[in-house]
């Protein structure tokens, strides 16, 4: 049975190599001269002004997520569409089920006015 999971195991590890060797190596050669002025903020040579500390209005969050959540139903379709005539109709009712549950949401965010920006 180890003989089986041996490949998976093997690819783990090398996989955790990979992403811990370079951690490890930049940790060890990196020179380490810390001073004032290489810990300070750089904005393009403009000495920064205000506190980092801004307080964004959370509409473009919102705003944000509701494009992600119809990005993500555009992932969806395209394989659908690809395998629409092996689903059959059941496929079919799917998906409008689904189209249907994410119409209802942005009709949920339209009248909550999620959709606005002032």
């Amino acid at each position: 049975m180890f003989n089986i999971y041996s490949s998976i195991f093997i690819f783990a590890a090398l996989g955790a190599v990979f992403v811990v060797a370079p951690f490890v190596i930049s940790w060890l050669i990196a020179p380490r001269n810390p001073s004032q002025r290489k810990s300070s903020t750089y904005e393009c040579g403009e000495a920064p002004v205000g506190s980092a500390w801004i307080q964004y209005n959370v509409r473009y969050y919102i705003f944000a997520l509701i494009f992600l959540i119809f990005d993500v139903e555009v992932i969806f379709l395209f394989p659908w569409a690809v395998t629409l005539r092996s689903l059959g109709v059941l496929g079919l009712i799917e998906m409008f089920i689904f189209l249907a549950i994410l119409a209802l949401g942005l009709v949920y965010a339209w009248k909550k006015g999620a959709l606005e920006w002032l």
